[in-house]
């Protein structure tokens, strides 16, 4: 720890015995009792050593002692969003990866979060962020994994999917996410009254229209469950994929415009 003061030297420390996915004064006033001003000055000066990488105002993570350059890319991308997007969850592709309902590899990271943010897509420690705001009070569903002693909370397969037939584009598009509602409906997660108690729960008319059709689609939903989602949907035809084109053979049963290629059930 060239360069480093001996009270440096501790604070340094302590942050990395804590593993902590990203710092802040409050990391600091943990290591060591100072100033609010004193801990926000130590970390200007960590930064300025090359001992932190700054992320946004007040939040660094440490730079790994193996690294060669001040600016790595941060190994512990999903601990770094809590951080970043609190109170949040992991989602969309990302949680598909984790759950094996998608083959396709992403680089970005899919984050749901309470937080409203100016833009949909971010980038911190050469880590790209996708973000969906939704209200506080609408985060549930969700499971805890565990990073070394980083605690993530990431969508179960059941937020999943309702997350991503509300916003197809977290899914990777309309296409991507009938592939992994496929995949979903086909695995061992599938559980068709808990899906239908996330959607009446989430209150979104449009989920209903997509979840009932690309359920009927699989044929794997009984008469009464795929009535149940009819008396819920909204009126007016929708789009399956939002960021789609306007053309598209409309199933008037679902109020739903396929707006993109449909693969035989």
């Amino acid at each position: 720890m060239a360069g480093l003061s001996a009270p440096e030297r501790r604070i340094v420390g302590a942050l990395m015995a804590s593993e902590a996915a990203a710092v802040s004064a409050d990391s600091v006033l943990r290591a060591q009792p100072m100033s609010r001003r004193a801990a926000n000055q130590l970390l200007a000066r960590l930064h300025r050593k090359g001992w932190l990488q700054r992320l946004k105002r007040g939040l660094y993570t440490l730079v790994p002692l193996q690294s060669r350059t001040p600016h790595p890319p941060v190994e512990s991308a999903w601990p770094l969003a809590m951080r970043l997007f609190e109170p949040c969850y992991v989602s969309g592709w990302s949680a598909a990866e984790h759950w094996d309902l998608t083959e396709q590899i992403f680089n970005d990271v899919c984050v749901v979060t309470g937080r409203p943010q100016r833009r949909g897509t971010q980038e911190f420690a050469g880590i790209r962020f996708r973000t969906k705001f939704t209200p506080p009070d609408r985060i549930f569903g969700t499971t805890k994994l565990w990073f070394g002693s980083q605690a993530v909370e990431i969508a179960d397969p059941h937020r999943l999917l309702i997350d991503i037939l509300d916003a197809p584009e977290l899914g990777g598009g309309g296409r991507q996410t009938l592939d992994i509602t496929r995949a979903y409906w086909s695995s061992p997660h599938r559980d068709p009254a808990k899906l239908l108690a996330y959607a009446k729960r989430l209150a979104r008319g449009t989920v209903f229209k997509r979840l009932g059709f690309s359920a009927e689609l699989c044929g794997v939903a009984d008469a009464a469950w795929l009535e149940e989602c009819r008396s819920h949907m909204t009126s007016g035809v929708s789009r399956f994929d939002p960021a789609g084109g306007n053309s598209g053979r409309i199933v008037s049963r679902w109020n739903l415009k396929l707006n993109l290629p449909v693969p035989a059930s």
